[in-house]
């Protein structure tokens, strides 16, 4: 939770109590939207051995009601959580957690966005959606044991696009935007989320493989649990969307995978797209001045529905806004913000017709929509084209004015309106190396060096991220140590390596921790001697490994942000103590010290943070790290040039999201650590 809105929840629960005395004001809310007369749909579910669902539709709209009626199936709490959050009801789920998203659903004015611009999606589009919700709805009113939350159905389209409004700029760092307003500080100067969110990509071309296949792997990182974890699909519609892959609760298509041609993978970049402007406020805070007027700033009271044990209270908020966009007032000051695609709901147009885009002309033709506002794609087709596009809608911004810092507010010279056009993003298409890879890393390390883009050649202005990653440099490294073809088996032990690179982060960090003055500190200094016998690999052969990743993971989100590294010996300090207090010894098998736990299933699995073998966890009561983010949903997808696509895929529990009854709760865990796949019947 973050600090900030603790501090607001409890210096408004007062208030809260007077207003409504004890009784669960959630209760009283509106009625829900009328979602219209319900349509009757063509739409057949299967699954296969592993629970994954196969819909088949007549239409597209009657896909997206059984993709609706699946996900429901197996993962309905994420589902009503995430459209609690739209609706501003997810603190009378989540309490102050679920708050924090309903202030800033509010602040963001996603719902007014998605109302007002909801004419803007293409009438196709509008039937997916409705379709969508309408299988939503027709899940709960068959389900209603299962409802936590009274009066959230039914759902309507416009919910469904408002969540897209709502989470989209939270994969380029408005997290951190906006902790740090509401907590009174300035915002970071750099970009990109708070906590490693990471994923790798990689294509091969047919040309460069032994086999004359074509090969794509999508390695998406992200929670593993949750309102934004992996879902697999596959999906066939009488009106030719053919696509297997994955999604998250709330969108009605999946957002990676493949068709019969063509298929992508996605990677979270970190380009500066976010804007804050110091506005000149009058004195009781109630105007702004824009180039010489003072203008009214808007605010609105919003109450925000915050469950405390049995009781369901109202919390009042401010919302502010000027023409730059939400505001947040502070003892700094007024401080607006813009992000990039601001009142843009067509993302979710762009998804869907990007599923069933038949080659690449229609495929970049798709792209250059720009209503994706962030996010890499690495890209693969049956023709062999591949490619690294460094997807993101720049402001068109003027030069002169520090745009990673706070920028003057009074003032229409910052306040942009435009974008940059498609194809004036880094993009590394068809390369002769005949190969690309992305692990949430610089553009310019992207194929073999001499292929690789200029920084120079982009303006600063733009944003562009210099992050690298030890990802990025081991991938450079083993993609640059195979001389001759590409082989499905060096791919594979490229995408499955577990190991660190000295050029990286990691090699500064470790020879930070091997500097320690140990004089008079027997248990560091034996530590050190451990550390130094580490082959920089997790995979679970060394002694060393467990102290190792110890040591990676304290500073995992200092890495992934390009923060300045700690002080190495508290940080060695800390982990030593917590190794000697759970385990009585430094070494311990890596296998006993990281362990994937799901249901009765509790599984060694290797690896590590910024691994690209991705492994991120939490600590548990037993001392042991526990996997809970990082590799995930996996697939591998090839197109054979003398045959049709085939892939195989894992996912790191199984189709069964919440249904711990389910045999598919966790049937692919021991699957996806002994890093094996199942097949993909498409």
């Amino acid at each position: 939770m973050p600090r900030w809105f603790t501090a607001l929840f409890w210096t408004s629960i007062a208030v809260a109590a007077v207003v409504v005395g004890l009784s669960s004001w959630d209760a009283l809310s509106a009625s829900p939207p009328d979602a219209g007369p319900a349509v009757k749909r063509a739409v057949r579910i299967d699954r296969d051995e592993w629970g994954v669902p196969h819909i088949h539709g007549r239409t597209d709209a009657d896909v997206a009601y059984g993709i609706a009626q699946a996900h429901a199936e197996d993962d309905f709490r994420n589902l009503e959580e995430v459209l609690a959050a739209v609706r501003g009801r997810a603190g009378a789920i989540l309490g102050e957690e679920g708050a924090t998203l309903d202030y800033v659903s509010h602040l963001l004015d996603a719902r007014a966005i998605a109302d007002a611009r909801y004419n803007d999606l293409s009438p196709d589009t509008r039937a997916l959606v409705e379709a969508y919700a309408q299988g939503l709805t027709d899940y709960a009113r068959r389900h209603p044991g299962e409802i936590r939350l009274q009066g959230l159905f039914p759902v309507t389209g416009r919910d469904i696009v408002a969540g897209f409004v709502l989470r989209s700029p939270f994969f380029f760092g408005m997290d951190r935007v906006l902790g740090a307003l509401n907590e009174g500080r300035l915002p970071p100067r750099d970009s990109g989320p708070a906590d490693e969110r990471g994923s790798n990509a990689f294509a091969v071309t047919a040309a460069r493989s032994d086999d004359a296949t074509t090969r794509l792997i999508i390695n998406s990182h992200q929670p593993w649990e949750g309102g934004v974890t992996w879902w697999e699909l596959v999906v066939h519609s009488g009106e030719g969307w053919d696509f297997a892959g994955a999604t998250f609760p709330g969108a009605p298509f999946p957002l990676l995978g493949h068709n019969r041609n063509l298929g992508w993978a996605n990677t979270v970049n970190r380009p500066d797209l976010i804007d804050v402007y110091k506005l000149v406020l009058n004195e009781d805070r109630t105007q702004y001045r824009l180039d010489g007027k003072w203008l009214p700033l808007e605010a609105r009271r919003v109450w925000l529905r915050v469950r405390l044990g049995p009781l369901v209270l109202p919390i009042p908020r401010m919302v502010y806004r000027s023409k730059h966009g939400a505001v947040i007032l502070n003892d700094l000051g007024g401080f607006a913000i813009r992000h990039t695609g601001i009142g843009d709901v067509r993302q979710i147009e762009q998804y869907y017709r990007l599923n069933k885009a038949r080659n690449f002309a229609e495929w970049k033709a798709v792209m250059a929509m720009q209503a994706v506002p962030a996010t890499n794609f690495l890209y693969a087709d049956k023709e062999g084209h591949i490619g690294l596009f460094y997807n993101a809608l720049f402001p068109d911004r003027r030069p002169g004015f520090d745009w990673k810092g706070v920028l003057p507010g009074d003032t229409s010279a910052t306040l942009w309106s435009g974008y940059k056009p498609w194809d004036a993003i880094p993009m590394v298409v068809d390369p002769r190396a005949g190969w690309v890879g992305n692990s949430n890393n610089t553009p310019t390390v992207a194929t073999a060096p001499d292929e690789n883009l200029q920084a120079a050649d982009f303006a600063p202005v733009l944003g562009i991220e210099t992050y690298t990653t030890n990802r990025m440099h081991r991938f450079a490294e083993l993609f640059g140590g195979v001389n001759g073809p590409i082989s499905r088996a060096a791919l594979l032990r490229i995408k499955f390596d577990k190991g660190y690179s000295r050029a990286s982060v990691a090699g500064q960090w470790i020879a930070a921790v091997l500097a320690v003055d140990t004089n008079g500190k027997p248990d560091l200094a034996a530590a050190q001697a451990l550390l130094r016998t580490w082959d920089w690999t997790a995979d679970g052969r060394g002694r060393a490994d467990s102290l190792a990743v110890a040591l990676m993971a304290s500073v995992g989100r200092e890495v992934y942000r390009g923060d300045a590294l700690s002080p190495a010996e508290p940080k060695l300090r800390e982990v030593v103590d917590a190794l000697m207090a759970s385990f009585g010894r430094l070494d311990v098998p890596l296998g006993d010290f990281q362990r994937l736990r799901r249901g009765g299933a509790d599984l060694p699995v290797f690896g590590g943070p910024d691994t690209l073998r991705a492994i991120y966890a939490s600590v548990a009561p037993d001392g042991r790290r526990v996997a809970n983010n990082g590799d995930g949903f996996i697939m591998l997808v090839e197109w054979p040039n003398d045959g049709a696509v085939k892939s195989r895929s894992i996912h790191q529990f199984g189709a069964a999201t919440i249904r711990r009854n389910s045999p598919h709760y966790a049937d692919q865990s021991p699957m996806f650590v002994r890093e094996e796949w199942k097949n993909v019947d498409f």
